[in-house]
């Protein structure tokens, strides 16, 4: 380094260490709009993620029906999910519904794996426990109410079925066989003792089925076939999903996707709402920024109007000078966007773990988007007072006036 480099970078730490109150005070503008540029970044690219995952909490957002009468196989599932990053997909949940009786009253079975079903429908409130075994129930609350059953209590399902001929029902466990007095044919009920582990809440339809393991279904139905439904959580924009659903529609046979829409319309909406909330917040802290540093620069201007006269009447060019006052503005903007972007990750995580109550992911990107973000904004707030500074004439304020 040249020792008039040197002595130009002296110059311009000398100027701001004198006049250390005022440059304080915009330093600190500069520190909060870098902050906030840095904190609301964060925030505005990691909220898609943070959003995703919070309206998980909702249910799937993604539903395979079956093309053909045998239902979704277990292999064509797979080939559906597939089509989903491992890193997003959230969680399935297969259902078989099927209608059969418990107290003679007839009641509609849903068949599911209770390992996966909390993975898609983690909104359920159960008083009791979900069903960890074969021989266990879930029973909904509008079946449980019409039913007077409780958690704890012991039901039996019935399944009725004609028997003919050709059919030995003498090796089911627990059946009954009678005929009908009208018609003379003959009928077994097929049952199956299942323990309400508990009660499920929702408000919703899931109250008015009774869960039961696929295997437990498929002994009382005395038939195995394939999925009716299949809930899919995955964690991923609308556009992604959307895509996804287009794939698997025009690629797996017996399969069909179709999107959620009351999720994630919802989560589309309320995430351009928030992002563009994000966004008028971040413009409207910068423009301050913007006025409180021009402001502060202009009345450091005037303070050295004599010094810019005296410099100009000994024949400095006007071009040194806004070199000059330029370099002080930049040197702050820089130290400003630096600290900035250290203040702001900080200021993320507590905003995300206030709103969200999960960590907010590091982006290195950002801090130097910030540090040049918070340079550019001090320039353009430094234009105005230094073209009052070129304006200056030395004459008169060497007299004085």
């Amino acid at each position: 380094m040249n020792k008039k480099r040197r002595m130009f970078i002296r110059t311009i730490v000398a100027s701001l260490v004198r006049r250390r109150s005022r440059m304080i005070i915009a330093l600190l503008a500069i520190v909060v709009g870098a902050t906030i540029l840095s904190g609301l970044g964060l925030i505005y690219f990691d909220v898609p993620r943070q959003m995703s995952t919070q309206f998980r909490s909702y249910g799937a957002n993604i539903i395979f029906t079956p093309t053909e009468e045998d239902g979704i196989a277990e292999e064509v599932l797979k080939q559906g999910l597939s089509y989903f990053p491992a890193s997003e997909t959230e969680g399935y949940t297969p259902y078989r519904y099927e209608n059969s009786q418990i107290h003679n009253m007839p009641v509609t079975f849903a068949g599911t794996d209770f390992r996966l079903v909390l993975k898609t429908s983690p909104y359920w409130h159960i008083n009791g426990e979900l069903p960890a075994h074969d021989g266990e129930a879930l029973i909904g609350a509008k079946v449980a109410e019409s039913l007077g059953i409780k958690t704890g209590d012991t039901v039996s399902a019935v399944n009725s079925f004609e028997v003919t001929k050709d059919m030995d029902v003498s090796a089911l466990p627990s059946y009954e066989i009678y005929t009908d007095p009208e018609t003379g044919e003959t009928y077994c009920d097929h049952m199956l003792d299942l323990t309400v582990t508990g009660i499920l809440e929702t408000g919703g339809s899931e109250e008015e089925y009774a869960y039961v393991s696929l295997k437990d279904l498929s002994y009382l139905l005395l038939s195995e076939r394939g999925y009716d439904i299949v809930e899919v959580s995955v964690a991923s924009s609308q556009a992604k999903l959307t895509q996804y659903v287009e794939r698997i529609e025009g690629s797996v046979e017996g399969l069909s996707a179709k999107l959620v829409k009351r999720v994630t319309a919802s989560e589309s909406t309320v995430l351009t709402k928030l992002q563009s909330l994000v966004f008028i917040v971040t413009a409207v802290v910068l423009v301050l920024t913007m006025i409180c540093v021009a402001t502060t620069m202009a009345a450091v201007i005037t303070e050295r109007r004599k010094e810019i006269g005296l410099r100009k009447a000994l024949g400095a060019f006007n071009s040194s000078i806004v070199l000059q006052f330029m370099s002080e503005g930049l040197l702050l903007g820089g130290v400003g966007g630096i600290i900035g972007s250290i203040l702001g990750y900080v200021f993320a995580q507590y905003v995300s773990m206030q709103v969200f109550s999960s960590a907010i992911m590091f982006r290195p990107l950002l801090i130097p988007i910030t540090i040049l973000a918070s340079v550019l904004v001090t320039g353009v707030a430094c234009l105005i007072p230094i073209r009052n500074a070129v304006e200056v004439d030395p004459a008169i304020v060497l007299k004085g006036e």
